[in-house]
C-alpha cells in the first residue's frame, strides 16, 4: 500500500507526486521506491513509499533504512576532505603514502612501466586513476565478482584480495597525469574507492563505521546510517529494504554484503547529509565543500550494458556528479543541474541548486541502475509545475 509523509504540500501535490513512484513500481524488477523531495536546509518537504519492503508483505515506509550503494561515495569523499582539513591527507600526495608498498606496487603498469606512484588521493577521487573496475575482473576459468555475486554463493572479499585482482588480470586504460586545470580523461571505478576507504582507516586507526561516526555522522547527528554487519546495524527499526538483482536478493549475503563497504541509511538522514555537505557545514571550513565541485571532468558516451556505475552525459568532480538532461532530450530547454551521486541498485541523492531542493530515494534494484537519470528530469518538471522549491531558489 502507498505510504506518504506530507509536510508542506498540497493534497493535490502529493497525490500526484505519489503517482510518480507508483509508476516507478510497475518497472521491470523494481519491488519498492521511495522517494524524497526535500529544501535545501535538509527539512523534508515530501516522502513518498509503496511496494514491499522484503518483496513479501512487509510495507516500505519513509523511514525504511535502504541500501546506499555508491552513493557512499559522497561519504567517503566528506571522510577523505574531513582528514584534508586535520592536515593528515594531502590531496595531490601519492596514495602510496598512506598504504603499505605491498599492497599498492604494480597496481597500475603501463606500458610496461609502474606508473602506481603517480597516483594522487585526488586521482582516486576523481576516478582518473585508469584503474580498472575491480567488480568486472576475472581470472582465467572464473566468473567476475559482478557476475558471482547474484548467486547462492556467499563471498567475501577486502582491499589485498582487490590489489590482487587488479594485479593479476587489470589492464588500465590510461596512465594518470598532473592535476594542471585541464580536462581529465576519468573511468568510474570502485577500486578507487575501496583504496580510499583503506586510506580513512589507516589514516584514522579506525575501521570504516568507527571512522565514519567520528569525522561524518557524530557531527551530523546521523544515528540511521550505517555499514552492514558492524555493532551499529544492531536493533535497527524497521529493518532495512531488501536489494535484487533482476530476481536474485542481494542482502542475504552477509559476507558480499559487508565486502562493497556500502551504507545504508533512511531518506530523512541522506536529506540532513546533503544539505550539510552543499552548504559546507560537514567541515570545519565551508570552502572545503568547494573541492568535490571545483573541476568537473565528463565521462565519455559508452555502449557498456555493465551497471557497474554512471556515464554520459554525467561529469565527475572528486567524489560528485554533476548531472545535466541535454537539451536534446528537453525540447532545448534548459534543464536544471544536479549535484549528487547514484548507486547500482537505482539508488540516487542530489541538490537541486536551481530551486534549491535535494532529492533522494531509490528502487533497490540493481536492473534499475539507469533508472534514476531518467526518472528525476520528470520530477523536476513536476516539482516546478506544482510550484515546489526550497527557500533559497532563485
Amino acid at each position: 500500500m502507498p505510504i506518504e509523509e506530507t509536510h508542506e504540500v498540497s493534497t493535490e501535490a502529493a497525490d500526484r507526486l505519489q503517482e510518480m513512484v507508483r509508476r516507478l513500481t510497475k518497472k521491470r524488477g523494481v519491488r519498492h521506491a521511495i522517494v524524497a523531495v526535500g529544501s535545501g536546509t535538509g527539512e523534508p518537504i515530501w516522502t513518498g513509499a509503496e511496494g514491499t519492503a522484503d518483496g513479501a508483505e512487509t510495507p516500505i515506509t519513509p523511514d525504511t533504512p535502504y541500501f546506499l550503494a555508491s552513493v557512499t561515495k559522497l561519504y567517503i569523499a566528506t571522510a577523505v576532505l574531513r582528514l584534508y582539513e586535520q592536515g593528515r591527507v594531502h590531496l595531490d600526495a601519492p596514495m602510496g603514502d598512506y598504504l603499505p608498498a605491498g599492497l599498492v606496487a604494480g597496481l597500475h603498469r603501463w606500458k610496461g612501466e609502474d606508473r602506481t606512484g603517480d597516483i594522487t588521493v585526488r586521482h582516486l577521487l576523481g576516478h582518473a586513476t585508469g584503474l580498472p573496475e575491480y567488480l568486472v575482473l576475472a581470472r582465467k576459468g572464473e566468473r567476475s565478482l559482478f557476475e558471482r555475486v547474484g548467486g547462492d554463493q556467499d563471498l567475501e572479499w577486502g582491499i589485498e584480495e582487490i590489489a590482487d585482482l587488479v594485479r593479476d588480470v587489470g589492464s588500465p586504460d590510461y596512465p594518470p597525469r598532473p592535476f594542471d586545470g585541464r580536462r581529465h580523461r576519468i573511468q568510474y571505478s570502485d577500486t578507487n574507492f575501496q583504496l580510499l576507504i583503506a586510506i580513512i582507516e589507516r589514516t584514522h586507526e579506525r575501521p570504516l563505521q568507527e571512522a565514519f561516526e567520528d569525522l561524518v555522522f557524530r557531527p551530523l547527528d546521523l544515528t540511521r546510517t550505517f555499514l552492514p554487519g558492524t555493532p551499529a546495524a544492531a536493533g535497527i527499526s524497521p529493518a532495512p529494504a531488501a536489494f535484487w538483482a533482476g530476481d536474485d536478493r542481494l542482502d542475504t549475503q552477509p559476507g558480499s554484503l559487508r565486502s562493497y563497504r556500502d551504507l545504508y541509511s533512511t531518506t530523512e538522514e541522506t536529506l540532513r547529509f546533503m544539505a550539510a555537505l552543499v552548504h559546507g557545514h560537514a567541515f570545519d571550513h565551508a570552502a572545503t565543500a568547494h573541492l568535490m565541485r571545483e573541476h568537473f571532468n565528463p565521462f565519455r558516451f559508452s555502449l557498456s550494458l555493465r551497471p557497474v556505475g554512471p556515464g554520459w552525459p554525467s561529469e565527475y568532480g572528486l567524489g560528485m556528479i554533476r548531472f545535466r538532461m541535454p537539451r536534446m532530450f528537453t525540447g532545448f530547454k534548459q534543464a536544471p543541474t544536479l549535484y549528487g551521486h547514484t548507486g547500482v541498485t537505482g539508488s540516487w541523492l542530489f541538490h537541486v541548486p536551481d530551486l534549491d531542493l535535494i532529492l533522494s530515494g531509490t528502487v533497490d534494484q540493481v536492473t534499475g541502475a539507469p533508472l534514476p537519470y531518467r526518472f528525476l528530469p520528470r520530477l523536476l518538471l513536476e516539482l516546478e509545475a506544482l510550484g515546489i522549491r526550497g527557500p533559497a531558489a532563485p
